[in-house]
């Protein structure tokens, strides 16, 4: 079914619950708490996703969003042990987990465009005007996301330092 193979069905199942955590996080947090009961699940599940796509990858830009999930995902992760329970910890573990999360969208959106419907897909190659358009507005939601992250962050420790 959609000539995904059964390693292709680990990877893609493995990873899948990162999707609505991160959602759900976003939506309750404004952001990824790492911290947190849906934080585990969303770096097991995006653990599971990194680690395979090296297996199941066909393509060289695969392995370089593989690899850099797996970065910001220590990032994100261990900014509080390495800075502390600070400012800039907070920042890091913002930013880093934001990009995580694109990362994560980015190829589940071109897989989705590239294989539905079965055998007709939405978007034939790589060059797909819809392909494009739909990458170029996870890019702009990206943008957005992670500048509305930084403003709150920064009104949040203006209250903090005002106290």
């Amino acid at each position: 079914m959609f000539g995904i193979s059964p390693l292709g069905w680990v990877h893609t199942l493995g990873s899948l619950p990162a999707i609505p955590v991160a959602l759900y996080m976003f939506a309750r947090h404004g952001r990824i708490v790492p911290r947190s009961r849906a934080g585990m699940i969303y770096l097991v599940s995006m653990l599971i996703g990194a680690a395979t796509a090296f297996l199941v990858a066909h393509q060289p830009v695969s392995y370089g969003i593989a690899g850099a999930t797996i970065l910001f995902l220590a990032a994100g992760y261990g900014a509080q042990r390495l800075f502390g329970q600070t400012r800039l910890a907070r920042y890091v573990e913002t930013i880093c987990l934001t990009l995580s999360a694109f990362l994560l969208m980015l190829p589940t959106i071109t897989e989705i465009l590239r294989r539905v419907p079965d055998g007709h897909p939405l978007a034939p190659d790589l060059n797909s005007p819809l392909l494009l358009g739909a990458q170029a507005t996870l890019l702009a939601i990206l943008i957005i996301g992670l500048a509305a992250q930084i403003l709150f962050l920064r009104r949040q420790n203006g209250a903090v330092a005002a106290t």
